[in-house]
């Protein structure tokens, strides 16, 4: 590098334009890839079927605080992440390997604590857990995962392929999770502030579960098949339901509008965030951590949607070049901004 070169911080892009930034020259060279960068995970043809492989590294204190969160939850979590991965592309998730990295403050028996977690998942999900290493670390926690699953070429769903005036649909509800993390975040303040105190969790139990335990969405990408529906385009909700709306709108510069009554949202969590003086819908578009999917539908399969449990339609891609909009519960029309594009990383 030269001495005089102008040096450019990461937070001047933001992570999705690093991304493609980084990747703007990867080119594949393998007649056999034909997915990858900018989705949920790689797909690869081989004829007879898809694979379909997602990776994720989770280090402690980026992604997860060890002050609140149980190993064996934790092993949970991070194999249902990238499992989510995998479901977000319409296949199914099949094996995964692991790779951790523990400094000498991890007993053996706390590793054992994280890999019964990972091996609950893959046995709940039917995934073979097929790769283990371990490796040293001097930063304390670290876990990779890559999940691999299969679809066949008729059912794969991407990003891209979403078009005018089809329904945009997801699963679950949204903001519980982030709900749970600022429970777990306001009981560790006060522990630390009086050093004996237990935390305060009952009447939480749901939120809690769905911050340090969620659960792949097997069951609607098996429902989708059921009805015979097949999807135009899907992604999973990681970041807020705006980010991933925007992720399904912007390769082909579409608009969007979703209603905020329509945005599923736990009674619970609505609760918990007004007695915090939050408001719900600003959690549930930006909050992120819900690890449910979003996928558009065409019209003409309105009726089998709404047959599958745990799916509601929030709305409809617009056309091209058009707005992205929220209407409001009072009818104001609100342009969607998401954190997920911004720039922080």
């Amino acid at each position: 590098m030269e001495e005089n070169s102008v040096r450019n911080e990461i937070s001047q892009l933001g992570k999705f334009s690093l991304i493609d930034r980084l990747t703007d020259k990867i080119k594949p060279v393998n007649e056999s890839t034909i997915a990858g960068m900018n989705e949920d995970a790689a797909v690869a043809d081989y004829q007879t079927h898809l694979s379909v492989t997602a990776t994720r590294l989770f280090q402690e204190n980026i992604d997860f605080d060890l002050t609140y969160f149980p190993l064996k939850h934790l092993g949970y979590k991070c194999a249902s992440i990238v499992m989510t991965d995998v479901l977000a592309m319409n296949a199914l998730p099949r094996q995964l390997s692991a790779v951790i990295a523990v400094s000498n403050r991890f007993s053996i028996e706390a590793v054992e604590e994280l890999m019964t977690g990972l091996r609950a998942c893959c046995h709940n999900y039917k995934t073979d857990l097929t790769f283990l290493d371990i490796r040293s670390s001097v930063t304390g926690l670290s876990v990779a995962l890559t999940a691999c699953g299969e679809t066949e070429n008729e059912r794969l769903t991407r990003r891209t392929g979403a078009a005018e005036n089809e329904l945009i649909c997801v699963s679950g509800d949204f903001g519980s999770a982030y709900t749970g993390l600022l429970i777990l975040q306001r009981e560790k303040k006060i522990f630390e502030a009086t050093h004996n105190s237990q935390p305060d969790f009952e009447g939480y139990e749901y939120l809690l579960e769905k911050q340090l335990k969620p659960e792949p969405r097997l069951d609607i990408v098996e429902a989708l098949r059921a009805q015979d529906i097949q999807p135009t385009a899907m992604t999973a909700v990681t970041e807020g339901i705006a980010t991933s709306l925007f992720h399904l709108c912007m390769p082909a510069t579409l608009g969007c509008t979703v209603y905020e009554n329509k945005i599923p949202v736990d009674q619970l969590t609505f609760d918990t965030l007004r007695s915090m003086k939050i408001v719900a819908t600003t959690v549930a578009l930006n909050g992120g951590e819900d690890y449910e999917l979003m996928f558009t539908i065409r019209q003409s399969d309105y009726e089998k949607v709404k047959k599958i449990e745990n799916v509601s339609v929030i709305g409809y891609i617009g056309e091209k070049n058009g707005g992205r909009y929220l209407i409001s519960n009072d009818n104001r029309q609100i342009e969607l901004r998401a954190q997920g594009f911004g720039k922080n990383l």
